[in-house]
């Protein structure tokens, strides 16, 4: 094991003349760029001027834009876009406020300003004041303030190193002076800086060993600030004396630092006494010494630098163990220095398995350096290579609660390492592990952002279990960082819990659960994080197994089929069932029992964002979609299995299940609300005010049903069928367009019968938030869970978000506010009900550079899996089921471990763009006593409908059992 210390953010360059906190002046730019310095009282070092902090993830939020004008324009590095505070149609008047989220916590100690650069200084910001916080609610007291001036130059302020997450720029007065009410910028930046030299001004170095008279290659040659003269131990006459070789400095008092620079002799004088192997350690005394970290450094002329957590001593001194080379029993060096390390604020702890330090300087430090040119590397020169698993711990030093862990792969253009399937283990004493994050990350070198449920821990740890593209036994990372706040606030078990969240390496944009293995099958597009541009007919693919914890990944070619914004449905035989989308005409099946995919017939009419359910005679419906294939006219068809035939449905016209979409038919017919129903109809509840019945029988029919209530047209909201043998059905949210439109509180039960029947609606409390894009799982109990969504429905974006979940109880008619969720779920995301009675909820985004993709998801378990005290509730078994293939109305026999009270069984469900037409939920009242039971299948198909179902058992106090499988077939 190889233990580095670092700190974790950097300290001011006294490069600059840095002016009193709280007052600044307008500094020009300066070159951003390292070079080297060189200064007889501190040596040459490679200084980098404070530098731009990586902006990628981060978020711009305002209390005022004017449209067209958002603030995210502050971040999309492009000049020529701005904010711009809103002028029109009403006018928002000063003072203005734009925050800017880093995802993670930082130490800054600057930020710049670019005015808008187009002819206009309109909004060009005069006094002004900046402002930091660590959580986006508690603000210090600025740390700069001023007035800049009136041009479109980029202004630039330094203040004392703070740490912060969210920093807030305050403009109190437009930079004209003519008493304008409008604020502007361009672009915004965070700055940070590395550790300057110490001053050596008091130094007294020696060394066990130096070359005389004449060569006369002293100790006091590396502390000189000539890089052309340089220590070197003996080499000439007598005995020379073996490795390892001290070079010791005596400061003179304790001094914090944070790290050791060492520059070999120059090239043009040899190359022998390189440092290979070392040590650096310090003492307070001078004889008792303690390693502050050791390696290996290449051999090259090139300067190295070790870092570690700052050590308050008078004395360090660097160990030389090997020569580079392997040249001779020498050492040398032209300069040595050592970092200030009086602001660095946390002290943390880097382990690693392994590192590659022979070959190449690719040491466990250089991943939390905070230089994303730099990379840890795992051994590849050694023999044998180590192989998996890799592991990188991070020691806080503390107890912090852990909310994010950032993975950036290797900046340099090289592959090598980059991490695939991986495990991420938050530990409060370095022994006990509890597993947080476990995924695949996508093969290429964008930033992995982890966010996860706020856990208290010391110890954060990543297990790499595989290299993302197959190449060889390694694992490398440029940075691993960790978002924390000082202290974790508990969250009662009666609003259910968080836990623990799945990477995929693609955005989760559609789903279902597979009824022989439990398993999560989610797809994308024909790329991981776009679906527009040129599709290839391939689609990515990834499975979870939520018994392993391993996701695997799959390009799905061999059906021609790009199948994001498809049709989605599972059928009687439990096979995924995608239609249209990017290829709008296609049709992709899987099966699950051969683990393949096929090529079904291609539908009549091509679709994109079309509605499709499984019917109570096993055939699939389809109807809408005029996002692909055309506008228009998007009347049904249905899909016979047996026969893989697609056939029109002339009678099952789209025009009465249009909404008012301000975006035409286009979106007017898109995601309708579908439920497979009695003698081959289904019931379209929504999202249209107007409700329909369709026929599926002959050349099909079209009846309505009544509208839903008082409620608005509800494009991409919810309906979710949670009793099924009594026809109920909850709708939720939903906006009155499919973009730029607030979203509603609304929420309606509507009660079906017969077919072709009226249907009843009656208006319920509203949710506590408005949502569009949210997600529903019907529960085993039968309560709703609904999750994400916004309260102004726009795509890719995940401003409005909503965090907190709700919980529809349908005894009380009342919605709960859940345990908040660490990720907006908005456009693009997914929910699903698993067979454990959690609900898996992720995805989001699919906007190619965009900030707002989210390839990870999270787990969510309900309140009724755990006692009052927060334990774990006791789950009733299910020990034995007299047939797991029925027909409808067959009685099953089911015994148990223990007593239970009631029985429900939830069809295995899919998802894509908030709609599910699979779920629905079918109570079950028993008989018998003690241990053993039986239930009733419902005789109906269109209430059971053909396909796997899971059979759960719930005890008194509510709690499920696992779910056992069941195929219902229809009679």
């Amino acid at each position: 094991m190889y233990g580095f210390f670092f700190g974790q953010a950097w300290a001011l360059l006294l490069l600059y003349v840095l002016v009193p906190p709280l007052v600044e002046s307008r500094l020009e730019a300066r070159n951003p760029k390292a070079r080297i310095l060189y200064d007889a009282a501190t040596g040459p070092s490679s200084v980098a001027a404070p530098t731009n902090l990586n902006r990628t993830g981060w978020t711009a939020t305002a209390d005022s834009s004017q449209s067209g004008n958002a603030p995210a324009s502050v971040l999309d590095g492009n000049s020529a876009t701005f904010w711009h505070s809103q002028y029109t149609p009403t006018l928002a008047p000063l003072p203005h406020n734009i925050t800017i989220n880093m995802g993670n916590s930082y130490l800054v100690n600057g930020f710049s300003y670019l005015p808008r650069q187009d002819a206009s200084s309109n909004g060009n910001i005069g006094q002004h004041t900046i402002q930091l916080s660590l959580d986006g609610v508690t603000w210090g007291a600025p740390v700069a303030s001023g007035t800049w001036l009136n041009d479109n130059t980029l202004k630039q302020t330094f203040f004392a190193s703070t740490p912060a997450k969210f920093v807030r720029l305050s403009a109190q007065t437009e930079a004209e002076g003519a008493g304008n009410q409008w604020s502007a910028a361009a672009e915004l930046n965070v700055l940070t800086a590395p550790d300057p030299n110490l001053p050596r001004n008091n130094w007294v170095v020696s060394a066990d060993s130096a070359e005389p008279a004449p060569q006369f290659h002293p100790a006091s040659s590396a502390v000189d600030g000539a890089i052309t003269t340089y220590w070197h131990t003996q080499y000439d006459g007598g005995s020379i004396p073996a490795l390892p070789h001290y070079f010791t400095i005596d400061q003179g008092s304790a001094i914090a630092v944070s790290g050791l620079t060492y520059l070999p002799r120059p090239d043009s004088t040899g190359a022998n006494g390189r440092v290979g192997q070392y040590n650096i350690q310090y003492s307070t005394d001078g004889t008792t010494w303690v390693t502050a970290a050791s390696g290996t450094w290449v051999d090259d002329a090139t300067l190295k630098t070790a870092e570690f957590a700052p050590k308050s001593a008078r004395y360090f001194r660097l160990m030389s163990i090997t020569e580079a080379g392997n040249r001779g029993p020498w050492t040398s060096a032209s300069e040595i220095n050592l970092l200030d390390g009086s602001s660095k604020m946390v002290n943390f702890n880097v382990t690693v398995d392994s590192q590659e330090t022979a070959s190449a300087n690719n040491p466990g430090i250089a991943a939390a350096d905070g230089d994303s040119k730099t990379f840890w590397h795992t051994a590849y020169s050694t023999t044998p290579i180590p192989g998996y698993p890799h592991t990188f711990m991070l020691d806080l030093q503390g107890s912090f609660g852990v909310n994010a862990v950032t993975y950036v792969p290797r900046q340099d253009g090289g592959s090598n390492g980059n991490i695939g399937e991986h495990i991420i283990d938050l530990s409060t004493d370095g022994s006990a592990w509890t597993t947080v994050e476990i995924g695949t990350w996508l093969d290429d070198s964008e930033v992995k952002i982890v966010n996860i449920k706020p856990t208290a821990a010391r110890y954060v740890r990543v297990t790499a279990l595989t290299e993302a593209g197959n190449r060889g036994p390694w694992a490398s990372a440029a940075e691993i960082s960790v978002s924390y706040t000082s202290s974790v606030t508990p969250i009662s078990a009666t609003l259910g819990q968080w836990g623990k969240t799945i990477d995929f390496p693609v955005i989760p944009v559609a789903a279902a659960v597979l009824h022989d293995s439990g398993e999560v099958l989610v797809w994308s597009s024909y790329e991981a994080t776009d679906f527009e541009g040129t599709s290839t007919g391939v689609t990515l693919t990834a499975t979870y197994n939520p018994a392993t914890g391993i996701v695997s990944q799959r390009t799905v070619s061999n059906t021609q089929h790009d199948m994001f914004c498809p049709g989605l449905s599972i059928d009687a035989k439990g096979r995924t069932t995608v239609t249209g989308g990017n290829s709008d005409a296609k049709t992709s099946i899987y099966d699950p029992i051969t683990d393949t995919w096929i090529a079904g017939a291609q539908m009549n009419l091509g679709r994109g964002y079309q509605a499709e359910v499984t019917v109570s005679d096993g055939r699939t419906f389809t109807i809408g979609g005029s996002w692909s294939g055309g506008e228009g006219g998007k009347n049904g068809e249905i899909y016979d299995p047996v026969k893989n035939t697609w056939t029109l449905l002339p009678g099952c016209p789209v025009a009465p299940m249009l909404t008012n979409d301000a975006q035409g038919v286009y979106r007017a017919d898109n995601h309708g609300w579908l439920f497979g129903w009695k003698n081959s109809t289904v019931f379209q509840a929504g999202p249209s005010a107007a409700m329909n019945w369709y026929t599926m029988t002959g050349k099909g029919g079209q009846k309505a049903a009544g509208l839903r209530g008082t409620d608005t047209d509800a494009m991409n909201g919810n309906a979710v069928m949670y009793d099924a043998v009594n026809g109920k059905i909850l709708t939720v949210g939903g906006a009155t367009s499919y973009q730029s439109a607030v979203a509603t509180t609304n929420a309606n039960i509507i009660t079906i019968g017969a077919a072709n029947a009226t249907a009843s609606v009656t208006k319920i409390a509203s949710m506590s938030y408005a949502r569009a894009f949210a997600n529903t799982a019907v529960l085993p109990n039968g309560q709703i869970f609904i999750t994400g969504g916004q309260t102004y429905a726009q795509p890719f974006t995940d401003d409005t978000g909503i965090l907190y979940p709700e919980l529809f109880d349908p005894t009380t008619m009342k919605f709960t506010v859940l345990a908040p969720n660490v990720t907006p779920r908005t456009y693009h995301s997914i929910a699903l009900l698993l067979p454990d009675a959690t609900v898996l909820s992720g995805g989001g985004g699919l906007c190619g550079t965009c900030s707002v993709n989210h390839f990870d998801a999270q787990i969510f378990s309900p309140a009724y899996l755990f006692n009052s005290d927060g334990s774990a509730a006791t789950r009733p078994k299910i020990t034995f089921v007299s047939s797991a293939n029925v027909t409808v109305g067959a009685k099953i026999t089911v015994n148990t471990d223990s007593t239970v009270s009631t029985f429900s069984l939830i069809r295995f469900g899919s998802t894509t763009h908030s709609v599910n037409t699979d779920q629905r939920r079918i109570a079950l009242t028993p008989t018998g006593s003690g241990t053993s039971y039986s239930v009733t299948v419902p005789a109906d198909s269109g209430i059971a409908l053909p396909g796997y179902w899971m059979l759960f058992a719930l005890n008194a106090s509510g709690v499920p059992s696992l779910a056992n499988t069941i195929l219902i077939r229809a009679s």
